[in-house]
């Protein structure tokens, strides 16, 4: 593993800033209310050759009434944990607060490098004003300021510096798949990754919405890499009244584009209700992996029938595309996790899969001659030749003569017996009808 920096400091002082400025990429919601920033936030970032991973962390906070305070100060700690180097950001236009001390006071006991930075020093009387950090007991200080840029580059190699002189190697890294944790606002989805993870990874509470940034986890499981990615929780529009609520459901959003599987986690206790499908379909359109996850399922009365009846209720909300693996959880019990998350690998692999031509051709040029397309205004549809498209995402198309006359229901005849024979299921399938 590559070296690791940990930002931590006050809330409000600019860190979520630096670190996307770090990152290249807004990754961090940035926003100038206190607080914005609760998970750990990671990111990679590289400086004259070098290459780093950086860790975004929560304001570190002591004395205040925020229910979420104990939750990021724990956060910040295991954050330190895991760095190579700390980078303690203070605000030169404040100057040194109680909280800063606090600060201080806990990196004063810890024994690898601290690399402390006065942020929003933009001109030479704020250069002057910066002496007084020296009172903090931590060194050097390097002054920058993270909106404009400017002075990061000697923070960067002050960073780079800090480094432990003999790091293990880093493996060049490969593009890990992604599989995307989404649903509406506390439906459990931070809970079902601390579960799966075996750690506090992520900030639970009651309070809906506790997520705000999109956030990778590396992990290994069967043998297998991914990234699990935490969302915000995807409200509808009406309820969006927040500025930074409405990042956080942007990033929900882009989270889903740039995934490979979507693990859709609903609140069994509420059903399946029309958020839930609207974050089905949204998954949908991007042609992503979907596999649902029913939640709280230890909290909910059950009888004989209660699964399959719940089962067949969420398959006739999202027809016609029904193949979808359906689960039930609990977070809590820990119940049928690694079956989810084997399915969820499952269905990545599936989505991959390519069926050769000939064997293509062969299973559906008989099932076309016995049930061919209907006849439309006395003309006969005749469908000759088929093949899987060399696309990411499964593709088929056929080659007719009248293809304009092959409507939807017979492209749904088509799907389905390719489902039938293939295993897609959670997959969306694209059918194309083409001219020979």
């Amino acid at each position: 593993m590559g070296n690791i920096v940990a930002i931590v400091g006050r809330p409000n002082v600019g860190k979520s800033t630096l670190f996307n400025r770090m990152i290249q990429r807004r990754e961090a919601i940035v926003d100038s209310v206190a607080g914005v920033t609760r998970d750990r936030n990671y990111g990679k970032s590289e400086w004259n050759g070098k290459e780093f991973s950086v860790i975004d962390t929560g304001g570190y906070i002591k004395g205040s009434d925020d229910v979420f305070e104990a939750e990021i100060r724990k956060q910040v700690e295991l954050a330190i944990d895991e760095a190579d180097v700390i980078l303690f950001v203070v605000d030169v236009e404040e100057g040194i607060t109680p909280m800063d001390d606090e600060v201080a006071k806990l990196l004063r006991k810890v024994t690898k490098p601290v690399v402390l930075g006065v942020n929003k020093v933009d001109n030479s009387m704020r250069e002057k004003d910066a002496i007084e950090f020296y009172n903090l007991g931590l060194g050097e200080f390097v002054t920058f300021a993270s909106t404009s840029g400017s002075g990061t580059g000697d923070l960067l190699d002050a960073l780079i510096d800090a480094f432990p002189e003999t790091p293990e190697e880093t493996k060049e890294e490969i593009a890990l798949p992604r599989f995307c944790v989404v649903g509406r606002p506390n439906a459990g989805k931070s809970s079902i990754i601390n579960a799966l993870i075996g750690e506090d990874r992520y900030i639970v509470t009651d309070i809906a919405g506790t997520t705000r940034d999109s956030i990778d986890t590396k992990f290994n499981r069967f043998g297998f890499d991914f990234n699990l990615v935490d969302t915000a929780g995807i409200r509808r529009k009406a309820k969006v009244k927040e500025d930074l609520e409405f990042y956080s459901v942007m990033r929900s959003v882009r989270a889903i584009e740039n995934s490979d599987v979507c693990i859709l986690v609903i609140d069994a206790t509420r059903g399946f209700e029309s958020q839930d499908q609207n974050i089905f379909w949204l998954a949908e359109k991007n042609r992503k992996g979907v596999v649902i996850l029913v939640n709280k399922w230890d909290l909910v009365e059950k009888d004989t029938m209660s699964t399959r009846d719940y089962e067949l209720k969420i398959r006739k909300e999202i027809e016609p595309f029904t193949d979808v693996p359906i689960i039930f959880t609990s977070a809590t019990t820990k119940q049928r996790l690694l079956k989810a998350l084997e399915t969820a690998v499952g269905v990545f692999e599936s989505r991959k899969q390519r069926i050769p031509t000939s064997k293509f051709n062969e299973y559906m040029l008989k099932i076309i001659e016995h049930m061919p397309p209907p006849a439309l205004k006395g003309k006969y549809v005749k469908i000759k030749y088929c093949m899987q498209l060399p696309t990411p995402v499964p593709q088929f198309v056929f080659f007719a003569n009248l293809p304009q006359y092959v409507k939807d229901p017979y492209k749904r005849f088509l799907e389905n017996k390719i489902r039938e024979k293939w295993d897609f299921s959670g997959i969306p399938i694209d059918i194309y009808i083409r001219e020979k």
